[in-house]
């Protein structure tokens, strides 16, 4: 839903889904006493009909399948459109190994491993668009250095591989429960496949400077009324207790990590994956900054609950976080305007090969707090548009 808050930009959007009423308490009760705002998550789930797809009808789980194609999965919808102009190949089970060049060092296609066969296989292109995930991109683009680019594909300016961030994953937070509103507790009732989001509010861009860290951190998280599984007694007391319903409001933090050059990936010449391509060697580890956020996560986390009236309020931290698990990959092919700090330009395009792309996170010069997946698809969008027309004008 539109919410107005420079930290979180708003977009058109379907018709929002419906809050638990623990989570309209929580969003009033944050925004009138610390100034906060709680909104709903947005959610790659439909919420009317579109192009034959219709709208969710909380079955969950999402990631099981959706047969009523309301859950955004490229299969069904951008692969089923490309598919359905006929100027589009699909070919299944490939391992990009490498991007393959000419005398000129232009793309002109890609190398790849047949998943079945295991045989290498060439396809030939134009202008050849990366888009396998940030660090599968930087592993395809190390793995094609040549007697050119020796340290690999659209790399003079050294910073592929480099400033990899994700996010600060579930390292802070609180749940609280509110005894006061009742519900039914069920097995099998409606499964709302997203939940609420409480928006940065560190660092914000007209307040001062927050004195602890800098940038900040989002709250993802949610309601329910269940069972009461922690009831006392056994036999005939404990399933009376078990009946009674426990209403309880969970929050997570996800931290944004600064972007450093000392966190990189490189290609591992001594472990190969099954199809016999050289797999990355990861070195990543938090800062002072990122770690700074934990402690403030719980605080701030138990602060809004006990605003809302949440009775038990239990806020906890985790300092042994391992980077990765929040599978938020980004940065590891930043985009810039300058080629001697930078890999690719605004349009993703590589400075050094000017028909080769990275369309995914591995652009990101700052991972933000917020999950990367609508930045990657407008950035896509954005940069198909340009090499489309780039394509027409006969510059590549």
């Amino acid at each position: 839903m539109p919410e107005g808050v420079h930290e979180l930009p708003d977009s058109k959007f379907h018709p929002p889904m419906s809050m638990h009423c623990a989570e309209w308490r929580l969003k009033n009760k944050v925004r009138e006493k610390l100034g906060r705002t709680v909104t709903l998550g947005r959610s790659a789930n439909l919420t009317k009909p579109i192009n034959g797809r219709q709208a969710c009808h909380y079955c969950g789980p999402c990631e099981r399948g959706c047969v009523t194609k309301s859950y955004f999965n490229a299969a069904f919808t951008t692969l089923a459109d490309a598919l359905a102009t006929g100027n589009c190949t699909l070919v299944q089970n490939a391992m990009v190994y490498r991007v393959l060049t000419d005398a000129n060092n232009r793309a002109r296609g890609v190398l790849y491993i047949d998943r079945q066969t295991r045989e290498p296989k060439e396809v030939f292109a134009r202008a050849v668009v990366v888009s396998a995930q940030a660090l599968e991109s930087a592993r395809i683009l190390l793995n094609s250095a040549n007697e050119r680019q020796p340290s690999g594909l659209a790399n003079s300016s050294g910073a592929l591989g480099h400033y990899l961030m994700d996010h600060l994953w579930v390292a802070g937070g609180a749940e609280g429960d509110f005894p006061d509103l009742h519900g039914s507790a069920s097995l099998d009732g409606p499964r709302r496949p997203d939940g609420i989001y409480v928006i940065r509010f560190r660092n914000r861009h007209d307040e001062p400077k927050y004195p602890k860290f800098l940038r900040g951190y989002g709250f993802q998280g949610g309601a329910s009324t269940g069972f009461n599984f922690g009831a006392p007694g056994f036999g005939l007391a404990f399933k009376q207790g078990l009946r009674e319903p426990v209403t309880r409001l969970g929050l997570a933090g996800f931290g944004e990590v600064l972007p450093r050059y000392e966190n990189f990936v490189e290609i591992d010449r001594d472990v190969v994956d099954a199809f016999g391509i050289p797999t990355l060697k990861i070195h990543m580890g938090w800062s002072d900054n990122e770690r700074a956020m934990i402690p403030d996560m719980a605080e701030s986390a138990g602060e809004m609950l006990e605003a809302a009236g949440a009775k038990n309020v239990k806020p906890w931290q985790v300092h042994d976080r391992i980077p990765g698990y929040g599978i938020h990959e980004m940065g590891v092919a930043r985009m810039g305007k300058d080629a001697k700090t930078s890999v690719l330009n605004q349009y993703q395009q590589a400075h050094d090969v000017n028909n080769l792309f990275v369309m995914d996170a591995a652009c990101f010069t700052s991972g933000g707090c917020q999950n990367p997946t609508l930045t990657i698809m407008a950035l896509t969008v954005r940069s198909t548009d340009y090499l489309l027309s780039e394509m027409k004008k006969g510059s590549l």
